[in-house]
């Protein structure tokens, strides 16, 4: 059986972050995607240089006009904006705890651009969370959520994670791309204790959508059924290759997409 999953984030016009990542994150593994939109973006390679928001009833009226009709297996939750939005996509899915809801907590754009607002963060953390299967920060969003300093060590990335997951996700996936190093380690904390990824990290500026697609590629693997720990291992490795082979795309002179296709499209064609 096909899985059905539901993203629910911001659009990106150059097509390699938001909406558009998920939706090719879902499709490259296997699953059927769906979108509810929350925000509509000028931006492309370089940075984002505009932002439409969608009123919180009309994001609200989508989620519920497709778990009216359709099986959902299970959610993605990228870019929600602002406090209306949280609270909205959280009292729409309130009544859907029993399927698997990833949350990228949107927040920062590459190029530096804020994409939620202050005053979210608290609904954020009090209403969204709890609901949370796995919730996937990087190192600045970690510390926003916590009111903390960035991790710049393993034992704090370790820590932040437990703090987090103790606001109470299943599961949080700390990403350590930010690091300082050669190394891009993510932490896994889970109720079994904690679990390392060991990664090099790739030369290359073509990491535009790259939070979007891995949060996008856990939550199709969680609704095939895979633990936290076997998603984290297939979807970063699926993300790991959609990076290596962003080389193959030509896209924008900023900050490219990655390949999100490496295993379907022969190089070339």
């Amino acid at each position: 059986m096909i899985r059905n999953v539901l993203s629910i984030a911001g659009s990106d016009p150059s097509g390699g972050a938001g909406i558009q990542a998920d939706l090719k994150a879902f499709s490259a593994r296997g699953v059927y995607g769906m979108a509810v939109l929350t925000a509509l973006t000028a931006q492309n390679t370089q940075g984002v240089s505009g932002l439409h928001l969608v009123p919180p009833q009309f994001v609200a009226d989508q989620i519920n006009a497709v778990f009216a009709d359709v099986r959902v297996d299970a959610v993605k939750i990228g870019m929600i904006a602002n406090a209306g939005i949280a609270d909205a996509v959280a009292g729409a899915l309130a009544a859907h705890r029993d399927i698997p809801i990833v949350i990228d907590p949107v927040m920062i754009a590459k190029g530096g651009a804020a994409l939620l607002a202050p005053e979210a963060v608290d609904v954020l953390t009090h209403r969204l969370l709890p609901l949370a299967t796995l919730l996937t920060p990087n190192l600045p969003e970690a510390a926003a959520l916590l009111h903390q300093p960035v991790a710049t060590i393993r034992a704090e990335m370790a820590e932040q994670a437990e703090r987090l997951r103790a606001l109470g996700p299943a599961a949080v996936l700390v990403k350590g791309g930010h690091l300082d190093s050669d190394e891009s380690p993510d932490v896994l904390a889970t109720a079994d204790g904690l679990h390392w990824f060991e990664a090099r990290r790739v030369p290359t500026k073509n990491t535009h959508g790259t939070g979007c697609t891995l949060s996008s590629a856990l939550a199709a693997e969680l609704a095939k059924g895979a633990s936290a720990q076997e998603a984290v291992a297939i979807a970063k490795d699926y993300l790991a290759g959609a990076v290596a082979a962003a080389g193959q795309l030509t896209v924008g002179s900023g900050h490219g997409p990655v390949q999100h296709f490496h295993a379907l499209w022969k190089d070339g064609e």
